[in-house]
């Protein structure tokens, strides 16, 4: 099925996405041009390889034509003959091997029942027995030993494989999983937030092919799912607003596992939704 949009209807619908963009980027490029380091929303911007600009560009999906749109002449991803613009085959032919990854990581990862019970022990794993902390201008709630302890009193669950790469040498061993990139698409699961937050991450690597509004509910999921992991983290981010979920107690635990229930059930349709544009993109001339 496809649609066929006016100049009118597509830059109303690529208006409103600039500005949602604006609206949820101003902070973060505020900050950079004052060159002022934020521990919690910088993430998206430098851990994620979509850029600000990037994220501006409105893009319809597959299946939307565009009437009189040279904005997108030379964009690559895009084609257009006799007026008519749309999604290049012949790069989503370029990007099938990927595609087919992304889609069996995202379809296995739906399919698995989702884990509540790591806690968010993977930020403090990363700084397990070191000073060579990533965030140095934020103290440790509990100072080193104190989450030394926090460490060593807690099974070790993270299934997933790009945090579990951050954990410090002695934290790895306590890991009961060693989480790889080959096994990538056997042990992720829905619960994990970092499995969740980057739904971000594949809406982006799978552009122009997203509709920038999927792009956008998961960029929305990933900075709400930002703001718990570090909460949960043993930094001390209370001068910033952010009140800690003390996961070394009971009530932290519960907290935890609740919101983490929450991200799940948010993220499950739009990782669903990105395998069914996987889907669309992988089918003979799609």
């Amino acid at each position: 099925m496809t649609a066929t949009l006016t100049r009118s209807e597509w830059t109303s619908s690529a208006d409103a996405h600039g500005a949602r963009v604006d609206s949820l980027v101003a902070d973060h490029l505020d900050r950079r041009r004052r060159r002022e380091a934020h521990p919690v929303e910088d993430f998206l911007f430098t851990y994620y390889p979509t850029r600000p600009n990037q994220l501006r560009v409105w893009h319809p999906g597959p299946g939307v034509r565009l009437l009189d749109a040279p904005e997108y002449d030379g964009r690559r991803g895009y084609t257009s003959v006799d007026g008519v613009t749309g999604l290049d085959p012949g790069e989503v032919e370029r990007r099938r091997d990927s595609t087919q990854w992304i889609r069996e990581l995202l379809a296995a990862t739906a399919d698995r029942q989702p884990q509540f019970g790591c806690f968010g022990m993977h930020e403090w794993a990363m700084v397990y027995r070191t000073s060579d902390v990533r965030h140095e201008k934020w103290p440790l709630r509990l100072g080193a030993e104190g989450t030394d302890r926090v460490v060593e009193s807690h099974k070790i669950a993270c299934s997933h494989f790009d945090a579990f790469r951050f954990f410090t040498a002695p934290a790895r061993g306590l890991n009961v999983l060693q989480p790889t990139r080959q096994t990538q698409p056997a042990l992720e699961q829905g619960g994990c937030l970092h499995a969740n937050m980057d739904l971000y991450k594949w809406a982006g690597k799978l552009m122009p092919f997203t509709p920038s509004a999927l792009v956008l509910e998961c960029f929305e999921l990933a900075r709400d799912i930002r703001t718990l992991d570090m909460r949960a983290s043993p930094y001390d981010l209370s001068a910033l607003g952010y009140q800690p979920v003390m996961i070394e107690t009971p009530a932290g635990k519960a907290e935890y596992a609740t919101a983490q229930r929450s991200f799940a059930a948010r993220a499950l349709p739009l990782r669903r939704q990105l395998v069914a544009l996987c889907d669309e993109l992988l089918q003979p001339g799609g």
